[in-house]
């Protein structure tokens, strides 16, 4: 009679041959080349090639759960907790959903290949990451809740409030978390955050001696360089902890003390009628909430000047409304807890129901999409450094968003657009006739 760790060898090894045969199935007219590594330590090639990515499961149970419910959603999570690894190119991981809704078969061979998936058995395998109880707890409590104050404010915390020398790690030296804007592909990201940071100064038309108000300011870097380098007073408010703290070294060791300021609070606790030359909004109001945007739109017109500019620069979604899926589960489960996401079109509309006048709508789509495969690239180099900050979990889920992202950006359905505003009035244009004086 074989012994019990024989009989667990050899069921290994069946259910990792049951297994090699569903996928060579499943990726039979798949292009790309991929190394699957199996729970039983052998290994298979789905592709011809040098394999640009391996795939381990460390788990049978987690290997038949993924292909019964043909859940994405399940495998982002397998990768998360450790059940699944992933070395070598994402994307390419993330490009499979692609290829797997392609796949076509028929009942016949589904109902055999769910009958093979069945007869996988393995040992229970103990996830090797867990997330952290506190993110667990704060997860449960937020996830599906409506924007309020309260969520805004905790989830501004649970994603910015990681560490800043996490960020600090694959971030640029200014600490921008925003998209950048790229003259050409091959400009270093230093470089291209730069000429964001000025690229919206100059759309502002900043005047020396203006007041000017960024609504959810970062770490600071664009307040910085507007009083640096056009001469306006700066005054920033958010709802991190970490980043007010860090803003308020930043402003000191720059000697910007009379020039800059920056304050921990939400948006609509904003006090003051016509107060600000210029607003300026970036990468925020996709915190704030599909149904509180006539509330900020609103708000940012209460604060600004007659004749006054105010610009938004924020993420928007091919498809309206932040209708449940994949990526719009995934964002407010581990990223964003309230995180929502609107059609260009209408947030358009809600600012033009708010008075504000468009003059200017400029997408970043694809320097958005450079942007993030760079910040990718430095935080996988960064991966051992990166572990002294954050656990294992964290550091996936940051890889995997960035990556998703992405490769959004790149395929057209998120987008990502600078819209320059200012209250309507007749007879008057706070901007000049062209775009001219923007590229002098």
């Amino acid at each position: 009679m074989k012994d019990t760790s024989e009989m667990t060898v050899q069921r290994a090894k069946t259910s990792a041959d049951l297994a090699r045969g569903i996928l060579q199935r499943i990726f039979r007219d798949f292009k790309g080349c991929v190394l699957v590594h199996f729970w039983d330590n052998t290994e298979f090639r789905l592709g011809q090639n040098a394999p640009e990515l391996t795939l381990t499961f460390h788990s049978a149970k987690a290997f038949r759960t993924l292909i019964l419910s043909r859940e994405p959603l399940y495998f982002l999570e397998s990768y998360i907790h450790g059940l699944v690894d992933a070395e070598g190119d994402l994307y390419i991981v993330l490009k499979l959903r692609d290829y797997l809704t392609s796949v076509e078969l028929s009942p016949l061979e589904k109902a055999a290949l769910a009958a093979k998936t069945l007869t996988i058995k393995g040992h229970k395998f103990t996830p090797k990451f867990e997330l952290p109880a506190k993110w667990k707890k704060k997860l449960s409590q937020k996830l599906g809740i409506k924007p309020s104050k309260e969520l805004n404010r905790d989830s501004i915390s649970f994603h910015y409030d990681v560490s800043n020398d996490f960020y600090a790690l694959w971030l640029d030296e200014q600490m921008v978390y925003s998209c950048a804007y790229y003259e050409d592909a091959s400009q270093s990201l230093e470089q291209a955050q730069r000429n964001k940071l000025d690229h919206i100064c100059r759309k502002l038309r900043l005047k020396p001696g203006e007041r000017m108000l960024d609504i959810g300011c970062g770490w600071g870097a664009l307040i910085c360089w507007a009083a640096e380098h056009y001469g306006v007073y700066a005054h920033g408010i958010t709802l991190s902890q970490n980043q007010f703290e860090y803003a308020q070294k930043t402003i000191k060791a720059r000697g910007l003390e009379q020039k800059v300021t920056v304050e921990l609070l939400d948006y609509r606790d904003l006090q003051g009628e016509a107060q600000y030359d210029k607003l300026a909004s970036v990468g925020m109001f996709e915190h704030v909430g599909l149904k509180n945007l006539p509330t900020y739109f609103a708000m940012t017109h209460r604060v600004l000047k007659p004749g006054g500019l105010f610009l938004n620069h924020g993420i928007t979604s091919e498809e309206g409304g932040w209708e449940k899926g994949l990526s719009t589960e995934f964002i407010n489960r581990y990223v964003f807890p309230d995180g929502q996401l609107e059609a260009v079109s209408i947030v358009l509309t809600i600012m033009e129901d708010c008075a504000l006048e468009i003059h200017d709508v400029e997408s970043l789509r694809q320097h958005y999409a450079l942007t993030l495969r760079e910040w990718v690239k430095r935080l996988e180099v960064q991966h051992g450094a990166a572990l002294k900050y954050v656990t294992e979990p964290a550091y996936r889920i940051w890889r995997l968003y960035m990556a998703a992202c992405a490769l959004q950006f790149e395929e057209g359905s998120t987008g990502i657009y600078q819209i320059l505003a200012s209250k309507r009035e007749s007879f008057s244009s706070p901007i000049p006739l062209t775009r001219r004086d923007l590229y002098n």
